[in-house]
């Protein structure tokens, strides 16, 4: 089993949101670029509000996102995985991301919304207990992958636009 690790943070100065995954997928890191699975639905429901298009370049994207009030990162920094599965994470040999690093330079940072379950279990286990976070307004969204079919596409959509418009306001 092959250690991997996640990608940078994409956060800009305005950032008051911070989306996080738990560990970009085997096209993610192929491609290093986050949600890069072409039926990963976080693009094209984060695309609008954004005001890009979800078939935008990878670096438009990111220079939106950069722009906006939404940073995106994922928890863990390494992990040994088989596959893309969360599931499949070795659970006994993880690093968990510099969050207080991150938190101290984005003191404006308010709302960590998760991408999943996996993400918010390990965030709450390794960062809450032994920081100083629990400020933060925390919830957590449906998960973008493909694997989670238990809502449609519409219903992720709409979920995660009327927290994330929330949340701006």
């Amino acid at each position: 089993m092959a250690t991997i690790h996640s990608f940078e943070p994409v956060v800009g100065p305005h950032a008051n949101i911070l989306i996080l995954g738990s560990m970009p997928g085997e096209a993610s890191l192929a491609a290093h670029q986050y949600y890069a699975h072409p039926r990963n639905a976080f693009w094209p429901i984060i695309s609008p509000l954004l005001d890009i298009g979800a078939d935008a370049p990878y670096s438009e994207k990111i220079t939106a996102l950069i722009s906006s009030p939404i940073a995106l990162w994922d928890v863990f920094q390494s992990c040994e995985r088989n596959g893309s599965l969360d599931a499949m994470i070795r659970p006994d040999n993880y690093i968990i991301n510099d969050f207080a690093s991150l938190f101290s330079h984005h003191k404006q940072i308010r709302y960590v919304f998760f991408n999943g379950g996996t993400a918010e279990r390990y965030f709450t286990r390794h960062v809450l207990v032994t920081s100083d976070f629990k400020h933060l307004q925390r919830l957590r969204l449906p998960s973008t992958s493909p694997a989670n079919a238990s809502l449609s596409f519409d219903q992720k959509r709409v979920i995660w636009h009327e927290k994330i418009q929330a949340a701006l306001i």
